[in-house]
């Protein structure tokens, strides 16, 4: 049966100087000649237009483009129609394709998913693609635009290329096990040995890359904390530059997870005000101060704030919440200059003011080596999704079996297989229908 005809908004929501309304399907060029009253469309060539509904009402002037397949961005006939972006034009023009016969409006990311049906981009392209219309920092638009470009795709094709060529070695030694080059050659063994230990490696490098991927994707995690009042609200106030928290004199105001999302140098980072650590006095504290610990082990990065009103005093909670990813921070420094800014076991520490500004720049700073050393992404791709992640450590998994498997070539031959399918996963290439619902549930309509 052949595909539907859709439609739908492709460019954002709301008023703008112009709006691009998407067609793909079989009808799309009648559905054109119908709405404009013209023919002769030459291929990539805009054209303005009149566009006129079934009952006669001039809509608006726009111009029309003509993509016929397979040389378009679905791979199918696709129109697309420039128009005025205020709301009501939109809305009477989609309204119009509404009631052309054989058009329906399009799914969230059909367009998208119909360009990888049709071979036009592979699964981790159109992740890359919905990546990128959600970019809001600049490293995450760049590692988006690798990964769209067929970064990913380019590097599991090469390795799944090799696995296969692998599986064909070992399937000539049960085919031809009473040759000299079967099962029994010790130099055909060493060889399948020795590319199956530097496959390994090269995905096992790849894992171990601390999720910078997946962090550019969703935000790099800065938890703030410290005791009841020191200071940690003023902090995130003063990093964020606006009244995120609410400021009081009296312990415990902050009792859930405040979370604000910035672009800090290119990088997305989500900082989160915690409640006091002490043992609360009521169930609502408790829970908050239980919530506050619980996203302080799953940061990627810890402010663990001292008062500085007391300093050089510390208090034995936020002590014990330092560790290598954290940086020190003493508080109020308007009020009492610290006289040494480091703690009890030598550890270095960042003396600031949230209300004269005195160290923030030093803070953001540190703030931003730190989450440069740790998430930089470079020209090599990186993994972006925990899917991707899963697979590869189930092909990491068999290429481990298949190892030592060399004298039962049926099973090493199977591990071979099982390791190349789980990357053809990634790509699309193995059991494409049941991962596009996965792939495409997050999509915008339109796309």
């Amino acid at each position: 049966m052949p595909a539907a005809t859709i439609f739908a908004l492709a460019s954002g929501a709301g008023r703008a100087g112009v709006a691009v309304i998407r067609i793909s399907g079989p009808g799309a060029l009648r559905v054109l000649e119908s709405l404009s009253g013209q023919s002769g469309f030459r291929p990539r060539n805009a054209k303005r237009v009149e566009l006129v509904a079934a009952e006669g009402e001039r809509l608006d002037s726009a111009l029309a483009l003509w993509f016929p397949a397979p040389n378009s961005f679905t791979g199918e006939d696709v129109a697309e129609l420039h128009v005025h972006g205020g709301r009501a034009v939109v809305a009477d023009v989609l309204a119009a394709l509404g009631r052309c016969d054989g058009l329906r409006v399009a799914e969230a990311g059909e367009f998208t998913r119909r360009a990888v049906l049709n071979g036009k981009m592979d699964l981790t392209q159109a992740e890359g693609l919905a990546d990128l219309v959600a970019a809001e920092t600049p490293a995450q638009r760049r590692q988006a635009l690798r990964q769209a470009d067929g970064g990913l795709r380019d590097l599991y094709e090469s390795w799944r290329a090799r696995l296969v060529r692998l599986q064909a070695h070992v399937e000539a030694g049960i085919d031809f096990a009473d040759e000299d080059a079967g099962a029994g050659d010790p130099t055909r063994h060493a060889a399948i040995a020795t590319e199956l230990a530097r496959l390994g490696k090269e995905i096992g490098d790849h894992l171990a890359d601390a999720g910078r991927g997946e962090r550019l994707r969703e935000g790099v995690r800065v938890a703030l904390v410290g005791a009841v009042n020191a200071g940690k609200s003023s902090l995130l106030n003063a990093l964020v530059r606006r009244e995120a928290a609410i400021v009081s004199p009296h312990a415990g105001t902050t009792r859930d997870v405040i979370e604000v999302a910035v672009d800090l140098d290119g990088y997305p980072v989500v900082f989160a005000d915690t409640a006091g650590l002490r043992n609360a006095p009521g169930d609502v504290e408790a829970e908050g101060v239980r919530r506050a610990r619980a996203w302080a082990a799953a940061a990627d990065l810890k402010l663990v704030v001292f008062d500085g009103a007391v300093w050089p005093e510390v208090d034995a909670a936020s002590l014990a919440s330092v560790d290598g990813n954290t940086l020190v921070v003493i508080s109020k420094a308007d009020l009492r200059a610290p006289t040494a800014v480091c703690l009890p076991d030598g550890s270095s520490a960042l003396a600031v003011s949230a209300v004269t500004g005195v160290g923030l720049g030093s803070l953001l700073d540190a703030l931003r080596r730190e989450i440069a050393a740790r998430f930089a992404v470079g020209e090599a791709p990186v993994l972006t999704r925990a899917r991707h992640r899963q697979a590869l450590e189930q092909c990491a998994a068999r290429l481990e079996q298949a190892g030592g498997a060399a004298e039962a070539l049926e099973l090493q031959a199977e591990d071979v297989r099982a390791a190349a399918d789980a990357l053809g996963r990634i790509t699309g290439r193995v059991d494409i229908e049941q991962l596009l619902d996965v792939v495409f549930r997050d999509f915008c309509i339109g796309k």
